[in-house]
């Protein structure tokens, strides 16, 4: 019985694939009023309804209607790991039984959820667990939506206070899934989604330098962040392949681009590893980059994976990193690293989470 519902499901339309426009035109052929339409999108997205049962002002009749038409694919939590300092790292299943990751990061005055936008990854980052698994599919909006959703509920639950910032930093590159991560955001915008402020709301690359630009094209509010960890091309290169055909020059021009057409700053993503991007010279190098546009930079405490040899410099030479660059005007966080006690790199809790008991 259950095989047969998960055929079904996988048969099925997930309805959230629908415009309104889409759902109206349908629901018309149907023989059903138009304003059902908007009914079902506000139980669909700004509800977040997992079945059609749920819709309690919406007739039996065509709620069965729907659920022999359409499915749900609602993202469940499979497991979730609750740190010392409070951080939640969920697995979580999709329709088709992949497993992603999300994270809640909980500060005093902030909530902020991690989330990913693809199963795996394919850019084979050397430092980082996902870019040790293959890309098996691209998120689509509404999966990338749940996340958000579960987390809050997380949120909610352990600490009695929505999320307030979202970041597009899980598995994945959100620009290689770039038109459901933009539908994604413009459905957690939506008044009748989350109604959340772009302005919350930051998208991490490794660094696609066309994307970005379109991103500017496009008007998305939302922050940009790039995932740098090395200001020369030899030492971006050994651990970010994605550095040998969008190379610091390009992206040197795709930032310029973004900054002229939205004039926002943007934010610098380094973890600081030892004894290899962490002397003055990489400081330096770092600095010169800062000059391009306006930014942040964000120095980043590593979480060590089973795969890969990188471990956090050593307290002292961070200081001084911190020092050369925040002496000379640049603006700097130090994100120390959270949940150690649990699967806390990206990628380790899906990796286990695939493995046989």
């Amino acid at each position: 019985m259950t095989l047969i519902a998960d055929i079904n499901i996988l048969n099925k339309k997930d309805i959230r694939k629908l415009s309104l426009d889409d759902l109206k035109a349908w629901l018309v052929e149907q023989g059903e009023k138009a304003f059902r339409a908007k009914q079902v999108y506000e139980w669909i997205w700004k509800h977040s309804a997992q079945s059609f049962e749920e819709m309690n002002n919406v007739s039996l009749a065509l709620r069965e209607k729907l659920d022999q038409h359409f499915a749900i694919n609602a993202v469940q939590v499979a497991t979730k790991q609750l740190s010392n300092d409070g951080t939640i790292k969920s697995a979580f299943k999709l329709y088709d039984s992949n497993i992603v990751e999300g994270v809640l990061i909980p500060h005093d005055e902030r909530k902020t959820a991690c989330v990913s936008s693809q199963v795996g990854c394919s850019l084979t980052c050397k430092f980082c667990a996902t870019g040790y698994m293959d890309r098996v599919r691209n998120l689509d909006a509404a999966e990338i939506y749940d996340q958000v959703v579960r987390i809050n509920e997380q949120s909610m639950q352990q600490y009695g206070q929505p999320l307030t910032n979202i970041v597009y930093m899980g598995m994945g590159e959100p620009m290689l899934n770039y038109a459901n991560v933009m539908k994604s955001i413009e459905r957690i915008t939506a008044h009748d989604g989350l109604g959340m402020a772009a302005r919350r709301i930051t998208v991490s690359t490794a660094g696609i330098a066309k994307m970005i630009k379109k991103m500017a094209d496009d008007g998305v509010k939302a922050n940009l962040a790039l995932s740098l960890h090395a200001a020369n091309d030899e030492k971006r290169n050994q651990i970010m392949p994605i550095n040998e055909t969008n190379s610091l020059e390009a992206l040197t021009d795709a930032l310029k681009y973004f900054h002229e057409v939205t004039g926002r700053k943007v934010t610098y993503e380094y973890i600081v590893f030892d004894n290899f991007n962490d002397s003055l010279q990489d400081a330096e190098e770092l600095l010169r980059f800062t000059k391009i546009i306006p930014c942040k930079v964000n120095l980043i405490e590593y979480n060590p994976i089973e795969n890969a040899d990188f471990v956090n410099t050593a307290d002292e030479r961070l200081e001084k990193f911190i020092y050369y660059l925040a002496d000379r005007g640049v603006q700097v966080n130090v994100r120390r690293s959270r949940g150690k006690d649990i699967d806390a790199a990206c990628g380790q809790l899906a990796v286990k989470e695939k493995q046989p008991a």
